[in-house]
């Protein structure tokens, strides 16, 4: 379908149900009972790829610490990280931290309500920029996520791949042409919400639905159908492994670099596992490649499953003990000897946390007391 097969009295017909839904059984989340875009703009960045009830306990702490653009670009970029640590996807808030000082020194911490002015700040991309801009602004500018395309998907039998990228022009014109202009935020955030919590993925409510007489794959029983999908090739998985290395009663963390994945985050040394190695030797030579340092490796601490993406990671984690050398990171990188106690100070990506529990409560203490060997 194009977008001028939709006709006025059909539009009609979507917009004001829809929007009169929303005024009645939209969730009250805080971003929404707020006009300041500072806020909103915060709110769509944690909301990208991630759940709203695990954004809500974030959101909370975040604009507790940084309740302005001014206190968020004054900000150390690893508190940001910590602030921000377990939510994932940390290009995000490195980019909103980088957007923020942009704003606060040539913007005078406004926030433009231009478009293409607010789009050219880091990390603002065709979604955020659409967001932000019609929400805060009421800028006339329709979003597309994976909620919206579902719902236009069903809605108009479109069999277009939405997860292909050729197919954004598609959802989007499509889009831009049922769009509210005279309530754009509101519009939005009501294509939104209906994805969200009638027309789900799976088991949607079509029954109270207030498009459902307008929804062709409902009239035509085949919701179930849409939208289409390319299928992709199985999530590869990569085999990694960690050392929790103890020197003189401390342990050995390292900082990511600042840029790539899990970026300025710290966490135990280590890397992947090569095809022909038993895990053990493959931390003693990525921990000597990484570090320069020489370790034993001591004990098993557990097994760790983590999925990012596009990968799956499955993390052997041992105890090491220092044995000899001097720390030679490659890159610029950073590392630190820390007591077990002052870990919390530093943020860890998700794959990290889930075992740093284990030497809090296991055997670790034991070998955090041992010495350098003579």
């Amino acid at each position: 379908m194009q977008p001028s097969e939709l006709k006025t009295n059909r539009i009609n017909r979507i917009r004001e149900p829809l929007i009169q839904w929303y005024r009645m059984h939209h969730r009250r989340l805080p971003w929404r009972e707020t006009a300041d875009p500072y806020a909103i703009w915060v709110s769509e960045v944690m909301l990208q790829q991630t759940r709203v009830n695990t954004v809500l306990p974030y959101y909370a702490d975040f604009m507790a610490r940084f309740p302005d653009i001014e206190s968020l670009a004054e900000a150390d970029p690893q508190e940001v990280l910590k602030v921000w640590e377990g939510l994932g996807y940390y290009a995000r808030a490195r980019n909103l931290h980088k957007a923020a000082q942009v704003v606060a020194t040539e913007y005078r911490g406004k926030i433009p309500d231009d478009r293409d002015t607010f789009k050219n700040l880091p990390g603002v991309g065709e979604y955020i920029a659409s967001a932000v801009q019609s929400i805060a602004f009421e800028g006339r500018h329709a979003v597309v996520d994976g909620n919206v395309k579902r719902v236009l998907a069903r809605l108009l039998t479109l069999d277009a791949p939405a997860n292909a990228a050729p197919s954004y022009t598609v959802f989007k014109g499509l889009a831009d042409r049922l769009l509210d202009p005279s309530s754009p935020g509101i519009f939005n955030q009501a294509m939104m919400e209906l994805g969200a919590l009638i027309c789900r993925p799976v088991n949607p409510g079509c029954v109270g639905c207030p498009l459902r007489w307008e929804c062709r794959a409902f009239q035509a029983g085949s919701v179930s159908e849409y939208p289409r999908r390319i299928q992709r090739k199985p999530t590869p998985t990569r085999k990694l492994v960690a050392g929790v290395i103890c020197r003189n009663g401390e342990l050995l963390i390292t900082r990511r670099p600042t840029e790539g994945l899990l970026g300025g985050l710290w966490e135990f040394p280590g890397g992947e596992i090569l095809p022909d190695e038993e895990a053990p030797q493959a931390l003693i030579r990525r921990i000597r490649e990484t570090t320069g340092l020489e370790v034993a490796v001591d004990a098993y601490l557990t097994r760790v499953r983590h999925a990012y993406t596009h990968f799956k990671v499955d993390l052997e984690v041992f105890y090491c003990r220092y044995r000899s050398g001097e720390i030679e990171l490659a890159g610029p990188r950073d590392h630190r000897w820390i007591l077990m106690n002052e870990i919390e100070d530093y943020p860890f990506p998700k794959v990290n946390r889930k075992f740093i529990p284990l030497i809090e409560d296991g055997p670790a203490q034991k070998l955090l007391r041992f010495r350098n060997p003579p």
